[in-house]
């Protein structure tokens, strides 16, 4: 029997609810029926023991290692679970070697769960590449992160990428209902009280994270006094006890705020990008929600106003040219006071943003001279309205007939080409 079989079967009840309660089966494991439901794909590939290497990419808790664990116990395949944060490459090509000789002398087929694969560089995963290539291994990463970014491109071309849905408000209530249930693994010999309000409040701060939810329970429940004695020391004494479990336990076990917003991370790509579409769509309330999100996660103010400035001109521009002086003092502002007292200058600055007219104009008129950049690179400036400094360049036809506007009263007598001749009458800004 491997280590991690033994693993599986150990979970004593020093071990943390959440382990106690991890599904050991598809029927128990909750929010992915899209994924593993009956008739689905990858429900097929693992009850018929041939998984292609796959890539479980989904926000913490929602079940990654979970269902790793779960194909564990299904495959007839030895299973070794690996984490990328602790192990090296040393360490995998170790695992290569013992699953190249395991297929050769006994025709053992090998599945490598790597947790957290993005710690890993690109170059590191490298190393899976020759074994996935050849068969030796079957891959599972999983990962937090857009693999897209944060996956080898050859490595991911040879996967077959699982999305794994945030969990939605009732299964994780689903899961609280269970744990408190369960008398063999959970907190079903604890004589624990909790109604619909306050168990919907722990689902809603716990964020679609199972693992977060079920840490807060049994917190809650370990810091619960009981009543109607109130006192802890009459646990198991008093027969008619409860451990109420209410809202205000529910916020002294958080003790933090739970924001989901790692800055390196695709939920800080995510929020800053519907920062800026409320902007563009005019809905200042949805933009300081949004601006609020990133500050109170601790988001560089700096960062936030950088992008301010840009959407001035990109989405406003000449439509009101004074957002663009509103974002750039709201920088100066935010840059020698800074947080928590700023806060209110970015909001000022975020809602003007909002609330002004939209003009795409000069975003639209640049990618325009961008393209015809592209196209015709080396377009020569006109001889007319070249600087003629030395005689030679004169001579050259360098500023002749050059017309000096403001020396003309009439506008249409001083019109003249200023564009290289192939370009000549090409409208940018419309």
């Amino acid at each position: 029997m491997d280590l991690f079989d033994v693993q599986l079967k150990q979970k004593l009840p020093s071990t943390p609810l959440a382990e106690r309660m991890r599904p050991e089966t598809l029927e128990e494991f909750f929010g992915q029926s899209a994924i593993v439901g009956e008739g689905k794909y990858l429900r097929s590939m693992i009850e018929k023991d041939n998984l292609p290497s796959l890539i479980f990419w989904g926000p913490p808790g929602v079940g990654k290692t979970t269902l790793g664990q779960i194909i564990a116990k299904m495959t007839k395949a030895r299973y070794f679970p690996f984490s990328a944060v602790s192990g090296s490459v040393k360490d995998i090509r170790d695992i290569v070697k013992d699953a190249e000789d395991r297929r050769k002398y006994y025709g053992e087929r090998t599945i490598l769960f790597v947790d957290e694969i993005h710690r890993f560089n690109k170059s590191q995963q490298d190393a899976f590449l020759p074994p996935v290539e050849k068969g030796v291994i079957t891959l599972i990463g999983a990962t937090t992160e857009n693999p897209s970014f944060e996956v080898n491109s050859a490595l991911l071309s040879r996967c077959r990428v699982v999305v794994l849905e945030r969990l939605s408000e009732e299964n994780i209530i689903s899961i609280l209902k269970r744990a408190i249930a369960d008398k063999e693994k959970g907190l079903g010999n604890e004589p624990i009280a909790i109604d619909d309000e306050t168990l919907k409040a722990l689902a809603n701060v716990a964020n679609g994270d199972a693992r977060n939810g079920l840490n807060t329970l049994e917190i809650a429940a370990k810091i619960a006094p009981l009543t109607p004695s109130g006192s802890p020391l009459e646990r198991g004494r008093d027969r008619t006890a409860k451990i109420h479990i209410t809202k205000d336990l529910i916020a002294e076990a958080l003790q933090r705020t739970h924001l989901v917003y790692d800055r390196a991370g695709e939920e800080h790509y995510n929020i800053i990008s519907a920062l800026h579409k409320s902007m563009r769509g005019n809905d200042a309330d949805a933009a300081l929600y949004w601006l609020g999100r990133m500050l109170e996660a601790g988001e560089d103010p700096l960062y936030i106003v950088r992008r301010l400035v840009r959407f001035a001109s990109e989405d406003i521009g000449l439509a009101d040219p004074n957002a663009l002086v509103q974002a750039v003092a709201a920088y100066q502002a935010c840059h020698f006071i800074g947080m928590p007292e700023c806060n209110v200058i970015l909001a000022q600055c975020v809602a003007y943003l909002a609330k002004a007219p939209k003009s795409n104009a000069l975003y639209e008129a640049y990618g325009a001279v961008q393209q015809d950049i592209r196209d015709l690179p080396n377009e020569p400036v006109p001889l007319h309205i070249r600087n003629a400094p030395t005689k030679l360049m004169k001579n050259l036809g360098y500023g002749k007939g050059y017309k000096y506007t403001p020396a003309f009263n009439n506008a249409e007598d001083a019109k003249q080409d200023y564009l290289p001749e192939k370009l000549q009458g090409k409208k940018y800004l419309k």
